[in-house]
């Protein structure tokens, strides 16, 4: 089993199909499981955004000199730090106080669970969901 850290998550990242967990998770909750041994799968390219997790939260992880192409496997996990309202940095290499005080930070982490997993209509074999529900004909 291999935890991985990053800032998103991509859809090829998981097996094609297979069965996940996700689970939110508390800054020092996230921050114990860095400690605990992560491989990270940040870019380079948003140093800005990795000091903020640095001085902010705490967390300490190596970055690799380029963003390395993940796949997990069942009983990998997949931690992250969702980053949002923060602007992009156009001409400049960090950012403002106020601009990391309104921005905001969640933490969760995605563990697969099994591959093969297919997935099954809600309504079952009735040929689509009842008139009322959208996505009905």
């Amino acid at each position: 089993m291999t935890t991985f850290f990053g800032f998103g998550l991509a859809d090829n990242m998981f097996p094609l199909n297979c069965e996940m967990t996700r689970c939110a998770l508390t800054p020092e909750e996230a921050r114990g499981i860095v400690k605990e041994g992560v491989e990270a799968c940040l870019n380079p390219s948003h140093a800005a955004t990795i000091c903020v997790m640095r001085e902010r939260f705490d967390i300490e992880v190596t970055i690799p000199p380029k963003a390395p192409i993940v796949s997990l496997k069942p009983g990998d996990r997949l931690l992250i730090m969702a980053v949002s309202g923060l602007p992009r940095l156009e001409g400049r290499h960090e950012y403002t106080p106020e601009e990391v005080k309104a921005a905001t930070f969640r933490f969760g982490i995605w563990t697969v669970r099994k591959q093969g997993w297919r997935y099954a209509e809600p309504w079952g074999d009735t040929g689509g969901p009842p008139p009322h529900m959208p996505g009905a004909l």
